[in-house]
């Protein structure tokens, strides 16, 4: 077994097209976005050049997500025999605001039962120069990520979602577990799974999340955890795509930083990394933001395990994501604009949906 933590956005679609090219048998790919820019036509092309050698191509892309890209995008592709099916489309109805947030924000890819990817990034030019958290892994894990994305697939049609119990439970192999997470508010198996690993923490909590909106329960266990001593550290971007959810994280972070939780905002760029430490022994990484949507809302899923490699390339990462961050200024934070604190108040009724 290999493995590569990739945080490199470009470094990631090359080494993903590398693979891509060697594939002999099939490739599954399931992303929330599939863009129609020059890195979507890359991975097209890349993936007709295979299906027209006769290897199995299946592609899942969520609906929400997918932007301009539509069946005709993939048309030589199909042509060849190729596979697209997109997640669940939108549907104007009185459930919009429920029904319509339930994306499938997964993102895994299969190669020939050798190579299986899991991680943050979408297939776009958009977010190049974006921080993000991938991981290449050779050998028997392909095994079982390519069951789930069977799964997945053969359970979608355009407009129906089969939301079994089944899709929920953990898978197993070696020493790691692959955790599955459907829109629910009773199962929530993920913010469960995380909350638990947080309770147990002794020395150390380490999240890197694009967008920070933890419920009652998550910041209780992070804030219990550093009454306790440990050293609980939240790594966000300065400045995320989304304005309003920037906004809205400040309802918390007051609170979070009073209970001795350090808060960190990484400058360069956006910050799109998703991904949980427990005390240099335990690591996830997932599709999964850290805030409502996600764990209520969204399809997402996640790789938790202690392998030793991977924590050391992830500490790597970790002190890279730092070294370009700084501290939560507290008392300019107080200052902030009387503006921006009366839309935390107006927003926080829609945290679920952003």
């Amino acid at each position: 077994m290999e493995y590569q933590v990739i945080d490199d956005s470009l470094q990631y679609y090359n080494l993903m097209l590398s693979d891509i090219a060697l594939a002999t048998d099939y490739i599954y790919l399931e992303t929330y976005k599939f863009a129609n820019d020059h890195m979507g036509v890359r991975f097209r092309d890349a993936l007709t050049a295979k299906a027209k050698q006769g290897v199995q191509i299946k592609i899942l892309i969520d609906s929400w997500g997918k932007g301009p890209v539509s069946e005709t995008f993939f048309t030589d592709l199909i042509g060849y025999g190729g596979e697209v099916k997109f997640f669940e489309k939108i549907k104007i109805n009185s459930d919009i605001f429920t029904r319509g947030h339930r994306r499938d924000h997964r993102k895994i890819v299969i190669i020939d039962d050798a190579v299986s990817y899991i991680g943050s990034a979408n297939i776009t030019g958009y977010n190049l120069n974006w921080r993000e958290l991938c991981l290449r892994m050779e050998g028997d894990l392909a095994t079982p990520f390519r069951k789930v994305f069977l799964e997945n697939f053969n359970a979608f049609n355009p407009f129906i979602i089969t939301n079994k119990v089944t899709f929920t439970k953990k898978i197993r192999s070696g020493d790691f577990e692959i955790i599955r997470d459907v829109p629910s508010i009773q199962f929530q198996r993920l913010r469960k799974r995380y909350t638990q690993l947080i309770r147990q923490a002794k020395m150390s909590v380490v999240i890197e999340t694009p967008y920070f909106l933890p419920g009652f329960v998550l910041r209780k266990a992070m804030m219990d955890a550093s009454k306790r001593g440990v050293d609980v550290k939240v790594i966000m971007p300065k400045h995320s795509d989304v304005r309003m959810v920037d906004i809205l994280r400040n309802k918390y972070l007051g609170l979070l930083h009073e209970a001795g939780i350090n808060l960190l905002f990484y400058l360069p760029h956006n910050l799109h990394a998703k991904m949980l430490m427990i005390d240099d022994e335990i690591f996830s990484v997932s599709s999964a933001n850290f805030d409502f949507r996600s764990f209520r809302y969204q399809y997402e899923i996640a790789l938790i395990g202690s392998d030793k490699d991977i924590l050391e390339q992830l500490r790597n990462h970790i002190d890279g994501t730092i070294r370009n961050s700084i501290e939560l200024d507290y008392e300019e934070f107080k200052r902030r604009p009387l503006i921006e604190k009366i839309f935390e108040y107006v927003l926080l009724p829609f945290r679920h949906f952003f």
